[in-house]
């Protein structure tokens, strides 16, 4: 077959390709919100006000406040899907997927905002440095804790790759994402994207740290703690059974199993960890069909940029290619 699209390569093939002129891309905003309306306004006055046109597409997720009748007559542009039942954020996010028109998604929280109307324009540009890029980490900042930038950018001068994007802050090509399947559904809430940002790297995509001006984040204070507490350490093992090479999974869920203890007794929620951990290795049972290792050269490089935090494109794809020639 003669594929140029990367996301019919393999990491074998992974080389630095620069692009000459691209097409122009277009861009959707979605927002998966459930009974945070007023928060949500904000969320989408920040898209409304880009400089670069968006589709917007809200996936109401149940709300029972008036989310989607508040929507409908206050933003009529903005497409609305509201749904009776609550489904969850993971499976909204796929349905937005295949719901969008635009080929570029830009995910973002119902309590975030663009910070400037700039965002959208600046990370659409940030896609065209390199074929093999298929997500964007944008800048963020947690407005509501401290001014600390996450998924900060280390200078402009080089494109450099991460292992992974924060759920409220990035951009995603969408074919990348319907042809590996999205998120995986099973993990419910929390760590989807640090999986699906894995199954990318195995494809022969990379995450880029993004030049954008940042989105701001307003943590909700209807965050349920308790529940990401489970579900962050249920999904840790999950992403261990699932993607580690079986010689790397004893000794993944060993340490999995040990930093969430470790976790658990710094933070004084031990009981929560030992739960979610619990579920976890319980879990594992019913994702046994859905086991697909990655390679030990994606699953290396993987924790090479969670240790360092970013390499250069460059340098990744060549320990890539380093990886896969010790492999033969």
């Amino acid at each position: 077959m003669n594929c140029t699209d990367p996301v019919c390569e393999s990491p074998d093939t992974v080389a630095v390709r620069v692009s000459g002129t691209m097409p122009a891309r277009t861009p959707t905003v979605v927002i998966t919100t459930r009974n945070r309306k007023e928060e949500l306004c904000r969320a989408i006055d920040s898209a409304i006000t880009q400089t670069r046109s968006v589709e917007i597409l809200v996936i109401d997720d149940g709300s029972t406040d008036g989310t989607s009748e508040l929507l409908r007559s206050r933003y009529p542009s903005v497409r609305v899907e509201r749904h009776a039942s609550s489904a969850g954020l993971i499976v909204r996010r796929n349905e937005a997927a295949r719901k969008a028109t635009g080929d570029i998604i830009f995910s973002l929280d119902d309590d975030a905002v663009f910070s400037t109307p700039y965002v959208v324009e600046q990370t659409l540009k940030d896609f065209d440095a390199d074929a093999s890029i298929a997500a964007i980490a944008i800048p963020c900042i947690d407005v509501l804790q401290s001014d600390r930038l996450r998924q900060p950018l280390p200078d402009r001068q080089h494109v450099y790759v991460t292992s992974e994007y924060i759920g409220t802050a990035h951009a995603v090509r969408r074919d990348a994402f319907l042809r590996l399947g999205g998120y995986r559904e099973i993990l419910i809430h929390q760590g989807e994207e640090r999986d699906f940002c894995l199954r990318l790297l195995e494809a022969g995509h990379f995450v880029r740290l993004g030049t954008a001006d940042p989105i701001h984040h307003f943590e909700s204070p209807k965050r349920d703690q308790r529940r990401q507490d489970q579900y962050g350490r249920r999904n840790d093992v999950l992403f261990a059974w699932q993607n580690s090479p079986l010689h790397l999974l004893p000794g993944h869920l060993l340490a999995t199993t040990v930093n969430g203890l470790r976790f658990g007794m710094r933070c004084h929620r031990f009981g929560r960890m030992i739960m979610g951990l619990g579920k976890g290795y319980f879990d594992i049972l019913r994702a046994a069909a859905d086991r697909r290792p990655v390679s030990t050269r994606s699953y290396v490089l993987m924790r090479k940029l969670r240790q360092s935090g970013f390499l250069q494109i460059e340098v990744a794809a060549q320990h890539l290619r380093n990886l896969a020639e010790r492999e033969q």
